[in-house]
């Protein structure tokens, strides 16, 4: 759906929202905005130097005053678009004139066109982009159906479904839900026995019992944790051509430790931000702060210093301008923001904020083999004992761990021009935007804590918004703000946006509790909603935009490779540590490789090692875990606040032969084999256990015939049922009865295999 598409539908569902609202309001944000900034802002927008004929139509006063060329002239006329000049270029027929300009490829269709007319023609209001207005407190709308609302979230969705005359699913029957939840909150599949006891439970508090459960359970923060490597582009490695080890893995353990003690939000950001610039931090607030030294670093010798030590720097003011505001600062690096009021000179303001680290660019090349360049802290064994107690390492020997600090006399930072590292302009200090919250030095401080006490501050009006749209992603599979990382012109306007000022509101004058924010969601009746989808659903709102059903979502590559370690009983449930090497084609990083350092070669893990859980799969950044990558997994080359979701022939071929799910299936149709029942009970249990429901008897049909199908065949060839299930390192079970483990790993292969079984349903 094109955004002038979702803007004409949000559009239609907020106006039958208030009877009060004109039918016939143009409003700036909601229908002119969008057009002027995909076809107008990049010729007449805030960027100065693309800027044509003097003209800015991004501003009130810019689209006002007289035009330079014709000082009786206007582009704009409030209330009369026969004197504006920008509805005469737009209509005009003189292809010299016309505008978007031929040569652009740009058009303006004659919808838009009425659009733009009327609005002027009501006087041409202008309003700061929604974005930046500070969220304001709205009244929970009432609804016809008051039975069917269980929380606050409810009454915004189905006001909206009302207005649209459109009904709500039924809720998810309480197998789906409950594998639903499950996934969500921890990322893994419900065991038997929890499906046992809360199909059994017909108590109102059976579900809100479950998801306190779930909760409280660590894999929660593990869960929680996929996501924020994402975003703070954690790898193992450190980048670029030679691509050596490094040890930032205890800083993942904290961000488990964090999500799991429910660490408020700003808390969890401001430590990460400027932990080591709190009063007396503690070992734990430094750790913290890793976050900001995630970033790639060079270790090839001939590289001139500076260049990349302001590459490090870059790459913190681009993160934090998309994972915290979800505004993309890199576009004003080499001038001003061309659609969204982000000047050049504020982007190396924000730039000076992470320019004091006394940090090189070259520490030392290859040979070195340094594993946590200065500013560093190490982490001994006295300190995982007393202090840091969440941290799992496994030995005697200290761990090395990048850190921020800052120097203790100022760097001076200067604008660059056209972003080069040697082409200093003016100098520039401590600043933000002005569009978003003016940035006081005085009242915040003129360091990154300051930064952070800006970004926390209540009256910020992005960094709630932000986050709480991106969790709803997680569990809904789509934000309110669809373009989650890009909250400025050229993004999405939001498809509720009352509800989402009511969220972030919320979440603030609650703490910043996150726990109590995700509780809200999954127990919201538009969480528990079938997403089952008729035939008038789909044409209306193919993208589930106003929620009138669950969405189907495929589940992301770790949890694809968690649910096979976990259903067939290989998961070790170990939290935190080191990184492993699970399988892997041979000779990849061997293919990529500059041929120095000790990961020139890849070493695979054995035992334990090979069954955690994807979160802890070792990523090299420049060859990332192929089974993952494939599956739409993050290469961790920078901030990533969304993952694709592709479709494609290689991601069936991954299932049908990546060695994790062929090893957990024969470890799965081996245990099942040693019990005492029937092939059809033995079935079902790696139905339920995989799938996380009964199958229905005609799928339970067509596995029993597969089952006697292949055993009949590998009766006939029990060599080929022994080579079949020679797969993995787990050790094998002596079963003589060869040919019925082969057939039943077989089943439990194709179960795996199941478009159901790597969706949330």
């Amino acid at each position: 759906m094109t955004l002038i598409a979702i803007v004409m539908l949000t559009s239609s569902c907020r106006e039958k929202l208030s009877a009060s609202r004109s039918k016939d309001s143009v409003d700036y944000n909601l229908h002119i905005r969008p057009i002027l900034s995909d076809r107008c802002f990049k010729c007449h927008g805030p960027d100065a130097n693309q800027r044509k004929a003097h003209l800015r139509l991004d501003t009130q006063e810019g689209a006002l005053a007289a035009l330079k060329d014709d000082p009786e002239g206007h582009a704009i006329v409030p209330g009369d678009p026969e004197h504006s000049e920008v509805y005469l270029r737009l209509i005009s027929t003189d292809t010299a004139e016309l505008m978007p300009p031929v040569k652009s490829n740009l058009k303006i269709n004659e919808q838009e066109i009425a659009l733009i007319k009327k609005w002027i023609a009501q006087g041409a209001k202008y309003k700061p982009h929604w974005a930046f207005i500070p969220p304001h407190k709205t009244a929970v709308p009432e609804v016809d159906d008051a039975e069917w609302p269980k929380n606050e979230i409810d009454n915004f969705i189905l006001a909206r479904l009302e207005s649209n005359g459109i009904e709500p699913n039924e809720t998810a029957d309480p197998a789906r839900l409950l594998k639903r939840v499950s996934f969500d909150i921890t990322g893994l599949p419900p065991t038997l026995a929890m499906q046992d006891k809360f199909l059994e439970d017909n108590s109102p508090e059976a579900y809100a019992k479950v998801v306190d459960e779930l909760l409280a359970q660590p894999q929660y923060g593990e869960k929680m944790a996929a996501y924020w490597m994402d975003v703070a582009r954690y790898a193992d490695s450190h980048g670029y051509q030679d691509d050596g080890l490094r040890t930032m893995w205890p800083w993942r353990d904290w961000v488990i430790h964090a999500f799991n003690a429910n660490y408020p939000y700003d808390q969890f950001i401001t430590w990460q931000l400027a932990g080591d610039l709190l009063p007396n931090p503690t070992k734990e607030q430094l750790l913290a702060t890793g976050f900001n030294r995630n970033h790639k670093i060079t270790q090839e010798g001939g590289v001139i210093d500076e260049e990349y030590r302001i590459e490090y720097v870059t790459d913190r003011t681009n993160t934090f301008g998309k994972a915290f505001l979800a505004l993309t600062f890199e576009c004003a690096k080499c001038h001003d923001h061309k659609y969204d009021p982000i000047l050049q000179k504020d982007y190396y303001s924000t730039f000076s904020f992470f320019n004091q680290v006394p940090e090189k660019g070259l520490v030392g090349d290859i040979t070195l083999a340094s594993l946590a360049d200065p500013p560093n802290m190490k982490i001994t064994t006295a300190d995982v004992e007393k202090i840091l107690t969440f941290i799992n390492k496994k030995d005697t020997a200290t761990v090395p761990v990048m850190i921020m600090a800052d120097k203790s006399d100022k760097r001076p930072t200067y604008l660059l021009k056209r972003g080069v590292y040697d082409a200093p302009g003016d100098r520039v200090y401590v600043g933000l935007p002005k569009a978003i919250l003016p940035f006081d030095s005085v009242r915040y401080g003129n360091n990154r804590l300051g930064l952070a006490h800006w970004l926390t501050d209540k009256n910020n009006p992005l960094t709630a918004r932000v986050f709480v749209n991106r969790m709803w992603q997680e569990f809904f599979g789509r934000g309110l703000v669809k373009t989650s990382g890009d909250f400025g012109m050229q993004g999405e306007m939001p498809s509720h946006p009352e509800l989402l000022d009511w969220l972030a509101l919320d979440f603030m004058d609650h703490g910043w509790d996150i726990k109590r924010l995700i509780k809200q969601f999954v127990t919201s009746a538009t969480y528990k909603q079938s997403s089952v989808v008729s035939e008038k659903k789909l044409a209306v709102d193919p993208e589930n935009i106003l929620l009138a059903r669950s969405s189907r979502v495929k589940m992301s590559a770790e949890v694809i490779r968690d649910l096979a370690l976990a259903s067939s009983g290989l998961l070790v449930k170990e939290i935190g540590g080191p990184s492993v090497k699970p399988y892997q084609p041979k000779g990849i990083w061997e293919s990529s490789t500059s041929g120095r350092g000790v990961l020139a070669r890849y070493v695979q893990d054995h035992g334990d090692k090979l069954y955690r859980r994807g979160l802890y799969c070792f990523i090299k950044r420049t060859v990332p875990p192929p089974s993952m990558l494939v599956m739409d997994g993050s290469n961790r080359d920078q901030c990533e606040v969304k993952r694709m979701r592709t479709n494609t022939p290689l991601q069936a071929l991954v299932l049908l032969n990546d060695p994790v799910v062929l090893e957990s299936s024969r470890v799965f149709a081996e245990r099942l084999a040693q019990k005492n029942s029937t092939i059809e009970e033995k079935t079902i249990e790696a139905f339920r256990s995989i799938v996380a429901r009964a199958p229905k008897p005609e799928e339970l049909k067509v596995l029993l015939t597969y089952y006697e199908e292949e055993k009949k065949g590998f009766d006939q060839s029990p060599e080929k049922a022994r080579e079949f299930i020679a797969v993995g390192e787990y050790p094998q079970t002596e079963i003589k009865d060869v040919a019925s483990v082969a057939a039943l790993m077989q089943v439990v292969h194709t179960i795996f295999n199941l478009e159901e079984s790597i969706t949330k349903v």
